[in-house]
């Protein structure tokens, strides 16, 4: 089991190989929201500054740098002053801005449309994709926004204090985490039909999409700015809790003192996200999944399409069978405290159904990006 926490640990590492970089444009467009540099910009001029963007290479591993450094910087001070207080505030500022977009969105002329097209059901299209290819996509999103499997949300239960379940827990962060992704969609996908933009665009949709939003709103620049400085925090509390993750495993492994593991690791990242940096741009002929893909694609299909899904599979065995920790060991450190019980009577599925629904999603995801 020591094998399979380096495994997932290993994880944790690719994981910051392209999401640092993603943390960097988020950073970016804070200071472009703050310059002004969207202000009065037709729908291309804003597409074309994130392609500049991409096509940079020295600026976005400046920015990748920056991100890395205060994420380590953070990390090296003591938890609860460095990272608690910093993650907490990150926060509650952000779901405030959230709550204020998804009213502005809801303004929008045309944001019927959106919501229409966001919300109602359309077996139609549900077919055409096939049942299996979006039960994996969902899956795969699950695994990700959670790190179920790398170890990164298990740090900080191993933090939490024994007055309170870790199952109560667990259910707080998957319920938070769905209320905040179905905001991000009743702001972005109205939006997108509001200023006809493409709403399957991919990953650079929130970079366009968003700026036109805040070009239309009164005291836009100042939302626009308000807006991407919390994404960009959002963007470093996931990199705090991977680099807490990367940090602690050298910790325990070798009685290092936290700042040395800070200053081991620190100048490593850097060089590591380089690949995702230039896949954009020098290595841009580079592409693993046919025209179009990337380094990034490539380093994410790595995570989300075998070492996620792996890693979850090893934490249901572990879990729930002798040759693990064992049910009664897990159930006792589960609901150890206040709050919501994790069922006992849920074993069987935990111990075979989990593994079985994981093994099919990791088997579907293989065929829909090889097949």
């Amino acid at each position: 089991w020591g094998i399979f926490g380096k495994l997932a640990t290993a994880g944790s590492w690719i994981l910051m190989m392209f999401y640092t970089v993603v943390a960097g444009w988020m950073l970016t467009y804070f200071l472009k929201s703050v310059t002004g540099e969207f202000n009065g910009q037709d729908l291309a001029t804003i597409e074309n500054i994130f392609a500049d963007l991409l096509a940079d290479p020295l600026f976005m591993f400046a920015m990748t740098f920056i991100v890395i450094a205060v994420g380590f910087f953070i990390c090296s001070t003591d938890l609860k002053k460095g990272l608690e207080r910093v993650s907490k505030f990150l926060m509650i500022g952000l779901l405030a801005v959230i709550v204020i977009l998804v009213v502005c969105a809801m303004m929008m002329s045309g944001a019927g449309d959106g919501l229409k097209f966001y919300l109602e059901p359309n077996i139609d299209n549900l077919m055409d994709q096939g049942i299996a290819n979006v039960m994996v996509a969902a899956m795969s999103q699950a695994f990700f926004t959670l790190s179920i499997g790398i170890g990164a949300m298990a740090i900080f239960g191993s933090y939490i204090g024994k007055e309170r379940t870790l199952f109560g827990e667990a259910v707080n962060v998957a319920a938070l985490d769905t209320v905040v992704a179905i905001c991000a969609g009743l702001i972005i996908i109205p939006a997108c039909f509001a200023y006809g933009v493409e709403a399957g665009q991919g990953p650079g949709l929130i970079f366009v999409t968003l700026p036109n939003v805040f070009n239309h709103m009164p005291l836009g620049r100042f939302w626009g700015a308000l807006f991407f400085v919390f994404m960009a925090f959002a963007a470093l509390s996931t990199v705090l809790t991977v680099f807490e993750c990367i940090i602690a495993m050298l910790m325990d492994l070798f009685a290092w003192t936290r700042r040395r593991a800070c200053a081991v690791v620190a100048p490593v990242l850097p060089l590591l996200s380089l690949p995702c940096v230039l896949g954009f741009n020098l290595w841009a002929g580079f592409a693993p999944f046919g025209p179009g893909s990337t380094v990034l694609d490539l380093e994410d299909s790595v995570l989300s399409d075998f070492v996620l899904p792996l890693g979850s599979i090893a934490f249901a065995f572990y879990c729930c069978h002798r040759f693990g920790w064992g049910w009664k060991s897990f159930l006792a450190e589960a609901n150890a405290g206040e709050g919501m019980k994790f069922p006992g009577w849920v074993r069987l599925y935990c111990a075979y159904g989990v593994p079985a629904i994981v093994v099919g999603i990791l088997v579907l995801g293989l065929v829909r990006r090889f097949g």
